[in-house]
């Protein structure tokens, strides 16, 4: 790598050359990511910016952009390799003048998965993107090209939970990454801050005490969401998928138990879609183990999130989730002999440890939502529903009002035409805006800054 660094502003400009895992692009690649009229070179440019502020504390997706107007990148295909160039580049990713190792593969991964978006999922890719094998199989596909589905024991924890939460809830979701490290687990997350970084850096320590030599750091994202929540600096393997709905399958797919910690609408957002799921029939025998847990001063939260899901699901809901309050150690524990039942249950039935092909993911909760105002007021949020057609229309929701709060297209629809409308029966509407309510006065919604509702619940 080469590099030069200015003066006048703390930027950077260098020449890299990847190693491992992104060796080679075509032409073809090269080109789409390179071409200004797709949009495909604005998105690789903002989700290279993201990565290169890695540890950024602010969730505005426009704030780095303002801080690095200067700020470009560009691929060029060699005959022996790849190259990138970065031009303006924040020097906050630089020491001494080379790139920050664990940045460098941040960045490495953003091109190859917009590359093999860009050829594999477009139109003329050739994939079925409208039935619900087809869509498994892209996510599957896009995972295996990110390296990352190993035929190893099941050992990986999803850990869910807000990026504005509080000071002792961070310190809790550390204490039940490290407890989950002592026991051999890894962790996949969001991989932005708050409860998504908290784990990892747990399990950190306790790995460094066991001695584990190969951990794995998983932070699963999507181009609407990073630009919001920069990977944590913890992230060791960092997979960029298409859209919301393909990241939370990835989820459900990779992880053989899920751990929820307190957040805002985006975690509300992620139960849904699992307990959407877990409530059909077809996965009723599957064993998934869930955890809600937070510190003893976050029970009043977890109080709230199971009033609404068993006014909404009904209490078969309660079934399929735990609770479990100012304990990591029973966490941990809780979750090693579910992972186990997991264990079991893939071999009995001769399902990979590595990828569940086994439960069913109905189109539904596949294709991807576009929160516009129409689509947001004509949201079937009625009692009568089957559970799962209720919670995939709940989960749209608030999937909305993350969009209004930290994506870019979201943002500028409210800018443009005012808040989403939210309509439901009464008592259902009435328990979403105390939920929203209570989020809001937490300070679950924003980091810094007063929250301006991007949303209106029709009572």
């Amino acid at each position: 790598m080469t590099a030069t660094i200015t003066t006048a502003l703390p930027t950077v400009n260098a020449r890299i050359y990847p190693k491992g895992g992104l060796d080679v692009l075509s032409r073809d690649e090269v080109a789409r990511l390179r071409d200004a009229s797709t949009g495909m070179h604005d998105l690789l440019r903002r989700c290279a910016l993201a990565v290169l502020t890695s540890g950024s504390a602010s969730d505005d997706p426009r704030a780095a952009r303002e801080l690095y107007p200067d700020f470009d990148i560009q691929v060029h295909q060699q005959d022996r390799g790849v190259r990138i160039d970065l031009a303006h580049a924040p020097a906050m990713a630089f020491v001494d003048g080379e790139i920050i190792r664990g940045v460098a593969e941040l960045l490495f991964a953003v091109v190859r998965d917009l590359a093999y978006t860009a050829i594999e999922l477009a139109a003329d890719g050739g994939r079925d993107l409208k039935s619900s094998d087809g869509i498994t199989d892209a996510v599957f596909g896009l995972l295996r090209n990110a390296r990352i589905l190993h035929p190893a024991d099941p050992n990986l924890v999803v850990c869910w939970g807000g990026h504005s939460i509080s000071r002792d809830e961070y310190i809790y979701t550390k204490q039940v990454g490290y407890e989950l490290g002592l026991r051999g687990l890894d962790i996949c997350t969001g991989c932005g801050p708050g409860a998504m970084k908290g784990p990892m850096k747990g399990a950190t320590i306790a790995h460094a005490k066991q001695r584990k030599r190969r951990m794995r750091y998983i932070g699963i994202t999507e181009p609407g969401i990073i630009a919001a929540e920069s990977p944590n600096p913890i992230v060791n393997h960092l997979v960029i998928m298409p859209d919301i709905e393909k990241r939370l399958e990835a989820f459900v797919r990779l992880g053989h138990g899920i751990i929820v910690f307190p957040g805002g609408v985006g975690t509300a957002e992620e139960i849904l879609y699992l307990l959407g799921i877990l409530l059909r029939e077809e996965n009723a025998h599957l064993p998934f183990p869930l955890i809600l847990t937070g510190p003893v001063a976050s029970a009043p939260y977890f109080e709230q999130i199971d009033r609404f899901l068993r006014l909404t699901l009904g209490e078969a809901a309660t079934s399929r989730y735990e609770i479990i309050v100012g304990d990591p150690e029973a966490v941990a524990k809780r979750m090693s002999v579910g992972i186990r039942k997991v264990r079991e249950h893939r071999i009995a039935q001769k399902d990979s440890f590595y990828f569940n092909w086994s439960i069913d993911i109905p189109v539904e909760f596949q294709q991807p939502f576009v929160p516009t105002h129409e689509a947001m007021a004509s949201l079937d949020l009625h009692h009568g529903r089957k559970p799962h057609e209720l919670a995939a229309d709940l989960r749209r929701a608030f999937s909305g009002i993350v969009a209004g709060n930290v994506k870019e297209d979201g943002m500028r629809r409210i800018e443009e035409f005012g808040p989403f409308e939210i309509h439901g029966d009464a008592d259902m509407m009435q328990s979403l805006d105390a939920l929203l309510r209570a989020f809001v006065e937490q300070r679950r919604m924003k980091i810094a800054g007063e929250y301006r509702p991007c949303y209106r619940v029709v009572t």
